[in-house]
Order: structure tokens, then sequence, then C-alpha cells
């Protein structure tokens, strides 16, 4: 089963325009299949495998003369001296479409691309479906979604998420991690990243989770950073465009995936999610986490930001458009509205710019109250923000 994905049309548009392009994302979140699908002509070596590094590393530069252009070279990162060849051949050549570099792992492959290929490659994300890409079938309501994720291969076979995502965080751990960055304590670090899933949609404490974790604040900082790099969490930065306020200026834990953060919650039910401590957070991570992805499939670097001022009044969600006009979104996980899901809507208003105010909840009624629109679930999964 090979569901279509939004960032193909776009990655096939900027192959067009730039000689090499770069596609990066988490493990499994199906960059190999879209590439061989939306580049059936390309030819295909996988430098994870060590005939095909062996086969580069004897002659890279004859390499890359006899095989021509149209090559896709996935988990770039482990052949790094190829990057300086690509770019002396491909500006020799000096015609768009030439190489495609995907990888697993953001910070070797951005430090390569700085290093060699800077300003002659186009830099795309693939994460795990978007709601509008998940099979119809599979459209389900939103505790089902947090514990099954999106990863494509759950899917495809379908692996129960108490299965998958087990397995997932223990290849991450013990592949991604160690090539990264020598980390003596591998329970240690499991420890935090645990600590972490518990503070999903909290702002970010750095201190706190130092100590909790019992590591250094830099130690803390640097593993926030491998997770950040590796596509496991983002941080959420405030919305900082003054109103005259004072603001709180620490980021925000989410995670790219809600079945991963489950599965470090230990939630393996569906029927769980909506009685356990987390679930306002675990629905709150549904959709911002869906926001910046179909930011990222759209080809898009994403303007989601939150909103916090000093005397606790919060806005879960602003979308910045490129004229500057903001959307304003609360996210509620209750079933049934509740006037009271408004109250911070009510009060966000700037003088200078035009807002657009959004409730999202669980329900399936959507309707509008004065100046918001108030939007059930079934109305933002088919996209309509």
């Amino acid at each position: 089963m090979y569901v279509q994905r939004s960032l193909s049309k776009h990655l096939k548009k900027m192959m067009t325009q730039f000689p090499v392009l770069s596609l990066t994302g988490p493990r499994q979140s199906g960059k190999t299949t879209l590439l061989k699908k939306s580049f059936p002509d390309f030819k295909y070596f996988n430098l994870e495998r060590v005939d095909h590094r062996e086969l580069i590393l004897a002659d890279m530069r004859g390499f890359l003369e006899t095989q021509g252009s149209r090559i896709i070279f996935d988990e770039a990162q482990y052949l790094p001296d190829l990057f300086s060849y690509i770019q002396d051949i491909s500006d020799e050549r000096n015609i768009p479409g030439q190489y495609i570099l995907s990888g697993s792992q953001s910070f070797l492959m951005n430090e390569r691309i700085s290093q060699s290929l800077a300003g002659r490659v186009y830099i795309g994300h693939l994460f795990p479906f978007d709601l509008r890409e998940l099979p119809r079938m599979n459209h389900q309501d939103p505790k089902n979604l947090i514990v099954n994720g999106f990863y494509p291969r759950l899917y495809d076979q379908q692996i129960d998420p108490g299965d998958f995502y087990p397995s997932y965080i223990q290849t991450y751990v013990e592949r991604d991690i160690r090539s990264l960055k020598a980390i003596e304590n591998l329970n240690t670090f499991m420890r935090f990243l645990g600590l972490c899933a518990g503070r999903a949609g909290q702002l970010l404490n750095l201190t706190s989770l130092a100590n909790d974790a019992g590591v250094s604040i830099n130690t803390a900082k640097s593993w926030i950073s491998l997770l950040e790099a590796s596509y496991i969490l983002f941080l959420l930065q405030p919305y900082h465009k003054s109103f005259q306020k004072r603001l709180i200026k620490s980021p925000k834990i989410y995670f790219y995936d809600t079945g991963v953060l489950s599965s470090l919650l230990r939630i393996k039910d569906p029927d769980v999610v909506q009685t356990h401590y987390a679930y306002g957070a675990l629905f709150e991570n549904l959709v911002i986490s869906e926001l910046v992805k179909r930011a990222y499939h759209s080809g898009q670097q994403p303007a989601v930001f939150f909103w916090r001022e000093s005397n606790g009044t919060e806005i879960d969600c602003i979308l910045e458009k490129e004229n500057q006009e903001i959307t304003a979104i609360e996210i509620k996980g209750g079933m049934t509205f509740n006037r009271d899901y408004l109250k911070n809507l009510k009060k966000f208003h700037n003088p200078n710019i035009p807002v657009h105010k959004i409730l999202i909840y669980a329900g399936k009624e959507s309707t509008a109250m004065t100046d918001i629109q108030i939007m059930g679930w079934n109305d933002f999964m088919t996209g309509k923000i």
C-alpha cells in the first residue's frame, strides 16, 4: 500500500531549480519510499550498507563521473567525504536535478551541507503521515490516533503500536544516539527521554529536568539538542511580537509523534487515554504536531508558536502568516463544547495585527460564536485550517 505523500509535488518542483536535494526526517517516516516513487529514474544507493559505501569509497570522483547524475544517496551522513565531491561535480555540470541526499540525522546532514553544499541544495523534511495523508479507513477518533501515532510501517503492516514503538525507540537509541554522541549510560538517557515525555506540553525547565534525571544542566541541554536533531521532539517557541506585555520566554516541549510519546508514557490501550492524567497534553500535542507536519509537508518552515503572559494568560498555539496576520488557537480534548474553553481567546487581542481565533476540540460539531470559530475534530482532521 503506497500513500501519496503531500511533499512529493514540492520536491519534484525543487529538483527543477536546485542541483542537489536533501531530505531529512525521522527513521521510518517514509523517506526512501517517497524518493523512489517520486524519482523512479534515479539510481539508488544506501550508504548504511557496507558494500555500497565500499563501492563508492574506492574512487569517489570516478564513481560520480561514471554513474552520471540522477542518483539518490540514502543515509548520506555515513559517507561525509562524498559531499565535497558532489559539490565539485555538480558545479561543473551546472544543471538542476543531479543528486538527492537523504538521512535521518539532521545534525550530521546539515553540518556537511553547510560545509560543502550551501546555496546549491534544497532542504526538505518528511515526517510520519499527517492527517490528510492517513488512509481514509484509518481516520479515527483522537484517542486511537494518539496511541497509534503516524508511522507508515505501522499502517502498512498492521502492526500493533504496543509492539512497534518500544522496538522503534530502542533501535533509535542504539543506532542514532550512539552514532551522534558518546553517551556513557544509556539507562540514564532513557530515563531522561521518559521525563521529557512526562513534560510534553509544558514549559522547558532545564534545571528541574536535569535534577530529576540526575545529570548536569549542560548535559540536559545537550540531550535536548540531540533529541531535536534526530526528530524525536521539538521545542515550540513563544510568540514574541510585543503587545506591551510581560511574556514568558521559555519554549515548550512537544513530540513529533504521539505514538512515540504514548509509548514512553506506557500507554498501550486507546480506551484509557481519555482518563489518563496526560490526556490534555496528549491531545494538544496531537494538534500542534499536526500543524507542524502540515507546514513541512507543504514545503514551508512552520511558523507555529504559543503565547503566554506572566500573569498566566495563555494561548496554546499561534500561527503566523506571511502577511503577519495571526491565527490564535485554543486546543481542548473534551468531546463536549464548554463556554469556558473560550475565555483565553476572548482576552487575546492585538490592536496592530488582525487576529483570527479558533477553538479546536475533540467533539464533532463545528460552529461560530461572535468572533471565534469553533472547530470540531472532523473538520480539523480534513485540513480546514
